[in-house]
């Protein structure tokens, strides 16, 4: 039985998958409001008649109670919330589940199908490079600023010559450049936007001469494009596996599937 008859839910995303799938939601009848991090993810929604956009970070427990208790009040709240941030986003994941389970919201988890080709060496962190003997090799790191730094210092202390690729956000240049990198192993660049087959990626390599990305569990269009840059180039690849955000957490693999489960 559903909570409301108004078929309207919270949908909070960081990859490209959000607008599309917002697109089929609201096809389908639903009602959607969607929260992104960055004004620059905001406008790939312009085109769609949402309920509401929030842009900014959630800072955590209360804010997201905050926003469904405001909801609750308006209009009856959202019937479902739906989880489809980054992979790699867990405490915001966390936190949604914490507050959903205290206030008997229902929560669905979207994870996208994260198919690694059988070349690729999956690790569960970036501190399992230390395991392997990388002298002299020329590794470009593309896994997001948050945890860089430390990755590129495993890197080194491994034997390797390290690059990295950083979005260009103000705090991912920020930490990027606070990593001890010569500029000119630096790069800034927007993953698959008029890029969709990496040709970007791929010129990096080709000038870098680099001989391992190490790249992260995503799924997606840039796992997928990593995947094809090391096959097509014979690049050694290290994929860092994507942690288990689906425990206990009804969750969905793909648009039709989510669509099918609400």
């Amino acid at each position: 039985m559903r909570r409301n008859c108004h078929r309207h839910l919270w949908l909070l995303s960081g990859t490209g998958d959000g607008a599309p799938l917002s697109e089929a939601l609201i096809h389908r009848g639903w009602k959607v409001s969607v929260s992104v991090v960055s004004s620059q993810a905001s406008l790939k929604y312009c085109h769609l008649p949402l309920e509401s956009l929030r842009v900014g970070a959630l800072s955590g427990v209360e804010e997201i109670k905050a926003v469904l208790e405001n909801a609750r009040l308006l209009h009856d709240g959202f019937e479902w919330i739906i989880d489809a941030t980054h992979p790699f986003a867990e405490i915001i994941s966390s936190n949604l589940k914490t507050v959903c389970n205290e206030l008997d919201q229902p929560l669905m988890r979207f994870d996208r199908c994260a198919e690694t080709f059988s070349e690729a060496f999956l690790i569960k962190s970036h501190l399992d490079l230390l395991n392997f003997d990388l002298a002299g090799k020329k590794i470009l790191f593309a896994i997001g600023s948050r945890v860089l730094s430390e990755a590129l210092d495993c890197g080194r202390r491994s034997g390797a010559i390290v690059f990295a690729r950083v979005m260009p956000t103000v705090e991912g240049i920020r930490k990027a450049l606070c990593c001890h990198l010569p500029s000119e192993h630096l790069a800034v660049v927007t993953p698959s936007c008029s890029n969709s087959l990496g040709q970007i990626e791929e010129a990096l390599c080709r000038q870098w001469d680099i001989t391992t990305v190490v790249a992260r569990q995503s799924g997606g269009v840039t796992q997928k494009l990593w995947q094809n840059i090391a096959r097509k180039n014979g690049i050694d690849l290290f994929l860092i596996a994507r942690p288990n955000l689906s425990d206990d957490v009804c969750s969905a693999n793909s648009y039709q599937e989510l669509i099918d489960k609400l």
